[in-house]
Formats: structure tokens, sequence, C-alpha cells
């Protein structure tokens, strides 16, 4: 992934946990700036498929697009204004750091067959 790529979706995601927070102050403002970065951050990861051929690997990157999904349940919550946003959220970021720290293993394991 490049460096730009990289660099948008460390941000994007770190916009995504500040919205969360930004929902308890400013619940009208926290939607809009969840919604931009859950596309920022949905749109770089489809950008960037899984290089490899393993099936787990693949099982993986569709984890994280279920929880890009997942993340854009979570901002239609959050504009309907309904407290259930918080578990599509919660859920989406399981499976997010889950494939995070798995995907780069596989990747790795993939490299030295």
């Amino acid at each position: 992934m490049s460096n730009t790529k990289n660099f948008l979706l460390r941000i994007s995601g770190t916009f995504i946990l500040l919205s969360a927070m930004l929902y308890l102050f400013l619940p009208v403002v926290a939607p809009w700036v969840m919604a931009l970065s859950v596309s920022l951050f949905s749109v770089i990861t489809v950008a960037s498929p899984y290089p490899g051929k393993s099936i787990r690997g693949k099982r993986l990157f569709n984890m994280q697009l279920f929880a890009c999904v997942l993340m854009i349940v979570a901002t239609y919550l959050m504009f309907r204004q309904t407290p259930e946003w918080v578990l599509p959220m919660i859920s989406g970021a399981v499976f997010l750091l889950y494939a995070a720290m798995v995907l780069p293993k596989e990747l790795e394991k993939e490299k030295n067959k």
C-alpha cells in the first residue's frame, strides 16, 4: 500500500473514533464527520484488495469489507439518532482489529512459501 493511502487510512480511522466521541457532545455534527471518514475508509479498503492467493487472506479481506458495511450501518443509525449505532460500530471495530492483526501474518506466510 502506498504511503498516501496508508496516511489517509490512518486519518480516516482516527476521525471515525473522534466522531464516535464527538457524538456525546455534538450529535448533529458527529454523523457528518463519521459519514466522511467512513466513506473514505471504505473506498480505500475496497481499492486495496488482498494481493495474495490464499483463501484465508481473501476471507480476512472480506471480513474487512463486512466491517466497512457495519460502519456504514452505524453511520446511518447515527443520522437517525438511535443509540443502537454503537452495536454495529463495535462489531465492525472487532472485525477490523482481528483482520488487521492476522492479515499481515498471512501475507508474510504466503510470501515465504
